[in-house]
């Protein structure tokens, strides 16, 4: 039977997470679906998915990068329909059957992307930070029009004409915008939904920003004009902890020992995200 569906998996060196992924995704797979995990050249042995996942697609994508692999993911399927999902999320139940009943709303759909602890109680600031904080997919999708890849769907028309996903961006954003720009409609459709692992603690969550600023930055452009409205939105960072500090303050799900130290978190990695952009500005390097 011709697929209908492709569900892309990007992956590296997070073989546990892989198979949390896959034990979620694979009973929902039916005729017409095809899956293909592309690895990014691990050096974690994946034998254990194989064996768990007799008949599942992997291949090695040597170019690094989750844009690469995602793109390398497209070339090898067949599908008029793609689904993009990253290895350390959870699908939820019915994430395949929901994708295929909404895939008619738009060009390109983004869903929704819970956050889970890993670790007991009680939240670090940076699992704190990370509930209050992260994937506000509904706000990105309607407000700055892009989907995260963690759970976009679209079609293979349209990621044709828009082009591959660029390394070295934040290609989520950059492609999704280049898709809108040709006039694509991008909606948020809230039941197509999976969970993301938040990250742990402290160096994880600067990781994650240090790599977001850079991809950030790569999008924004290296222009005289860029880098002087670059530097506004640095100087702009201070601000931004007192008017999201309510958000923190107002949500139900952290304790006050929590919110203490999602607050800290939140001043911490803004003050420090006006130093890296600054740099960047500045020098016109990510």
């Amino acid at each position: 039977m011709t697929p209908v569906l492709a569900v892309i998996i990007p992956h590296y060196n997070d073989v546990r997470r892989l198979t949390r992924c896959l034990a979620a995704l694979m009973p929902q797979v039916t005729e017409g679906v095809e899956v293909v995990v592309v690895d990014n050249d691990s050096t974690q042995d994946l034998g254990p998915i194989r064996h768990r996942f007799p008949g599942l697609r992997i291949v090695t994508e040597h170019l690094k990068g989750a844009a690469e692999a995602r793109n390398r993911g497209v070339a090898e399927t067949r599908a008029p329909q793609l689904a993009f999902i990253d290895s350390d999320c959870v699908p939820e139940p019915d994430w395949i059957a929901v994708a295929q009943e909404v895939k008619g709303r738009a060009d390109l759909i983004g869903g929704a992307v819970m956050v889970f602890e890993e670790t007991p109680p009680p939240r670090s600031g940076a699992e704190a930070f990370e509930l209050v904080f992260a994937f506000d997919n509904r706000r990105y999708v309607e407000q700055e029009r892009f989907s995260v890849t963690a759970n976009l769907l679209t079609r293979r028309d349209v990621f044709d004409r828009t082009g591959p996903f660029v390394a070295g961006k934040s290609e989520d954003l950059d492609w999704c915008r280049r898709a809108v720009g040709l006039g694509y409609r991008i909606v948020y459709e809230d039941r197509l939904r999976v969970a993301h692992p938040s990250r742990q603690d402290w160096p994880a969550l600067k990781r994650k920003w240090k790599r977001l600023s850079e991809e950030s930055f790569g999008v924004n452009g290296n222009a005289p004009a860029a880098r002087l409205k670059w530097a506004l939105k640095a100087l702009a960072m201070p601000v931004s902890i007192l008017v999201h500090t309510p958000r923190v303050l107002q949500h139900q799900a952290l304790s006050r020992r929590e919110r203490r130290a999602a607050l800290m978190t939140l001043g911490r990695l803004r003050l420090m995200r006006m130093g890296w952009m600054l740099r960047q500005a500045v020098t016109g390097r990510a």
